[in-house]
């Protein structure tokens, strides 16, 4: 059995389990500085969300950690190499919050073309913007995703039941794949962004997509279908902080070669002093990608799975290193 820090929260009875199984299961938050010093020396694994940052500073201090459970999918803030130099395995739960991400980055499509949230906004201001607030309809659009793993598919398939066209670009997936989905996959992003009138990112952070979304990429973007219809532009972004370079994208809104974005995640987080947030045609959420019943339940189930493997000595099923 072994000691186990849970520090970002995790599903109570995904807790339970472990503590029945006879883990010794600490839940607290522990501050970047408590980190540095030592606060998990004396744990065999770690289970966070995004909320911590496991650096290479932090994980090369003197302990006994040989697992890192991350509760969800991107795993940018975890120094996988230190962690791999020193017989660490990281972990993460993939499959689990696919569906709830999907969903909030359909709902997040939605609002930008109908102007849910700026309706929302007005009606609180005593506002009747009926006359103002025209918008368009997803069918007839190209979608443009930029990465087509599970949640981009699940994406694909709800947009194309809408009407939309969609388009991918990853250089990881074959293009047998996007063929399943009836979705057209492209050699360079570039391409995407000059047919696309909507932007939807599900890639991971890495040094080459930092900024992907950038001022010249937004420039590329058109405004109306090829029957015409003046619908604008739209970027959502739902997968990780920091592909959008998003000073790019508040000169884009205020310059009004961007009509809308909307954010679930931030390059710095919690965004409470963005000045992005503050722009009426932004509209966002707090990093809720996985935050629902469901999704929290399977990542909990999905994560004690990982942990009983890694102590009973087999290599748990989603090991990145």
């Amino acid at each position: 059995m072994g000691r186990i820090a849970i520090t970002d929260g995790m599903d109570p009875s995904a807790v339970n389990r472990l503590r029945d199984a006879g883990h010794d299961v600490v839940e607290q938050h522990y501050t970047e500085d408590e980190l540095v010093n030592g606060a998990i020396s004396d744990f065999d694994a770690i289970v966070v969300r995004s909320a911590t940052k496991l650096t290479s500073e932090i994980l090369s201090n003197e302990n006994k950690l040989s697992f890192i459970g991350r509760a969800g999918v991107g795993v940018d803030n975890i120094d996988i190499e230190t962690a791999s130099s020193l017989g660490i395995v990281v972990c993460n739960t993939p499959q689990s919050s696919t569906n709830s991400v999907v969903e909030l980055t359909v709902g997040h499509l939605l609002a930008s073309c109908r102007h849910i949230t700026r309706g929302d906004r007005g009606l609180r201001e005593g506002l009747w913007e009926k006359k103002q607030l025209k918008g368009t309809e997803l069918s007839g659009k190209r979608l443009g995703l930029i990465g087509f793993g599970r949640i981009a598919q699940g994406v694909a398939s709800v947009a194309l039941a809408m009407g939309m066209e969609c388009h991918a670009f990853d250089p990881y997936i074959p293009a047998t794949i996007a063929k399943k989905f009836d979705c057209t996959m492209h050699e360079d992003v570039d391409s995407l962004f000059r047919l696309c009138t909507h932007i939807s990112i599900h890639c991971n952070l890495t040094k080459e997509t930092y900024h992907l979304v950038n001022s010249r990429r937004i420039e590329m973007m058109p405004t109306s279908t090829p029957n015409g219809v003046s619908c604008g532009n739209h970027i959502v972004n739902c997968a990780r902080g920091g592909i959008v370079d998003e000073l790019a994208v508040l000169n884009a809104l205020e310059s009004g070669d961007l009509t809308s974005v909307a954010l679930d995640v931030f390059e710095v987080e919690p965004a409470i002093d963005n000045p992005l947030i503050h722009h009426p045609h932004f509209h966002g959420t707090p990093h809720i990608g996985a935050s629902t019943l469901e999704a929290q339940s399977r990542i909990g189930e999905e994560m004690v799975t990982l942990l009983s493997d890694h102590f009973a000595g087999k290599r748990p099923h989603s090991a990145l290193n």
